[in-house]
Parts: structure tokens; C-alpha cells; sequence
């Protein structure tokens, strides 16, 4: 069987036209459904249900995709052992973490990695949706939560702290809240109710020590970044981990520093055929090392 028509096969599936999967294999259109009607010519069997909306694989194409799709995640991991294989780590490194993670602690530590391991080529793939690593959507992954995903090797590497914050001119305008049932006269600033968040319990501040009906909101955010940035203008009161406020010094402070918000435990995971790669080995050592010199 044709190893580059079962590549374009994989494409389409991935793509759902034989355009955009042109685009990504660099071919024309024409090529891309040349190779796909002459793999079924060959096979005797149609591999696609061609439809105006697109296309969407058939039941003998359903099965032909799944053993692609295994043997190309197994040649992918061959070649990353033999690039291992290698004395200085070298080759791809695609890093999975939230991002609130990415943008804010991850971002300005990174330059130091890549400084120091030049042959490395770094992709910070910033999503609050897990990548499944086990595919190979990403090589390894900073978690929030404890891993789900089987067969993954993970690494405790930190508990994140939440409390609530302000900005200076939020707090001179508005005044600072003594306890927790002052939060009822204040703006607050919270996670969308509209997503699942990336941590439980994060809008914590809309019930602690109400008086009354549960608060509302004058901003709901769906990234913890953004609540970040929206609290930074004066906008309001919100709950931030300490590592966001922390990575960017002086632009807000604690308010009620008695007042707790969640913990939750974090941690560096990547799938077992990673277990002997030298990129990760030497990201793990790098992102051990920077978290024990951060405040989280």
C-alpha cells in the first residue's frame, strides 16, 4: 500500500475537504482528490461520503485512518527516539499548560530555556482544553488538575494559591473591603459562567461571607488572563493565583490577606514513550528549578 496516498488520506480525514487538506500537504486540490480516488480505485472500496458540506470518511475509510493514524503516531515517536539518541537534545518541544499559565509564568522564563538549549525548537501551546498527549497533540503539559489521561507519567511539581486582588487605583477610588461581607459593595471581577473553568471553585468571591443573594458580577472573563488584565485597569476585586500577580509585580494588591481562596496541586505530565527523550528530561530539570525559585 501507497505509505504517501495512506499521508493524504490521514490529511483529508484530519481536514474534512480535499482543499484544506491541499493547503496543508502543499498540494492542489486536484492532486489531493487524484491520490484519494485512485487509493480507492486500488482498494476497490469508497473511503469517503462526498457531500456539499464536505466529507466525512466512511466506514471502510473509518478503518483505514485508525491504522494510519497508529503507524504514523509510531514512526513519529521512532523518530524522536533517534533524535534523542543524539549527545545535546535537539528537535521539536511542543509544552501544553493553561493560559493563564502560559501567558503569564511561562512567557517570561521561557527566553532562558531556549537560551540555553539553542537546538531545541520550542512550541508553547497555550489552551485551558487538555491536548491529548497520548496523540501527540503535545509532548508534555503543565496540569492544573490532577492528570486524567492513562498511562501518562506525571511529576507533582507545585500547589497554586488563589486570593483576592486589586489594583491601587481601584482600591483609592472605591476604598479597601475590612471583611468578607464587604465584598457586597464591591465591583468583582469573575470567571465566565458560560465555560467550564480550568480549576474548580474559581468565582469563590461571589458567595465568601455574603449577606445576602449571591453577588453579581460587573465582569464575567473566560480566561484567567483576562480577569488579570481587566482588574489591572481598576476595574474591580478578583480572584487571581499568586503566581499571575506575582510573575508581574506591583500592579495589584492582596485585599483581606486572611481570606483564603482554593488550592489546587499542579503537575508536569508527559505520555511514556516520552520517558526517555532528553528535550523533556531537560524542560522537566528547567521547569523543576524555576518553580522552586517562584512564590506560587
Amino acid at each position: 500500500m501507497d505509505w504517501d496516498k495512506l499521508r493524504i488520506l490521514h490529511a483529508v480525514a484530519e481536514a474534512g475537504s480535499f482543499t484544506h487538506a491541499g493547503e496543508k500537504l502543499n498540494l492542489s486540490q486536484s492532486a489531493v482528490s487524484r491520490q484519494i480516488s485512485a487509493l480507492e480505485e486500488s482498494l476497490n472500496v469508497p473511503l469517503f461520503h462526498r457531500h456539499a458540506r464536505g466529507l466525512i470518511l466512511t466506514e471502510q475509510g473509518e478503518v483505514l485512518n485508525r491504522t494510519a493514524k497508529e503507524v504514523f503516531h509510531k514512526l513519529a515517536i521512532a523518530e524522536s527516539t533517534l533524535r534523542d539518541s543524539k549527545e545535546r537534545p535537539s528537535g521539536p518541544l511542543r509544552i501544553n499548560c493553561t493560559i493563564a499559565f502560559g501567558s503569564t509564568w511561562m512567557t517570561l522564563r521561557i527566553r532562558e530555556f531556549i537560551e540555553l538549549y539553542p537546538d531545541i525548537d520550542v512550541s508553547l501551546l497555550v489552551s485551558n482544553r487538555e491536548l491529548d498527549l497520548s496523540m501527540l497533540e503535545a509532548d508534555c503539559a503543565v496540569r492544573m488538575t490532577a492528570p486524567t489521561q492513562p498511562d501518562l507519567v506525571q511529576r507533582h511539581i507545585m500547589t497554586v494559591h488563589n486570593h483576592a486582588y486589586a489594583a491601587p487605583e481601584y482600591l483609592k477610588k472605591f476604598g479597601w473591603p475590612s471583611t468578607a461581607k464587604d465584598l457586597d459593595d464591591h465591583k468583582l471581577v469573575v470567571y465566565g459562567s458560560d465555560e467550564r473553568p480550568p480549576v474548580p471553585n474559581l468565582n469563590w468571591l461571589l458567595t465568601q461571607g455574603s449577606r445576602s443573594a449571591k453577588r453579581r458580577p460587573v465582569l464575567r472573563v473566560n480566561n484567567v488572563y483576562g480577569i488579570f488584565r481587566a482588574v489591572e485597569s481598576g476595574l474591580g476585586i478578583a480572584s487571581l493565583p499568586d503566581y499571575v500577580v506575582n510573575s508581574h509585580q506591583g500592579r495589584l494588591v492582596r485585599v483581606l490577606p486572611d481570606l483564603e481562596g482554593p488550592s489546587y496541586d499542579t503537575y508536569f505530565v508527559y505520555p511514556d514513550e516520552q520517558r526517555n527523550s532528553k528535550r523533556v528530561a531537560v524542560f522537566r530539570d528547567f521547569l523543576i528549578r524555576k518553580v522552586a525559585e517562584s512564590e506560587f
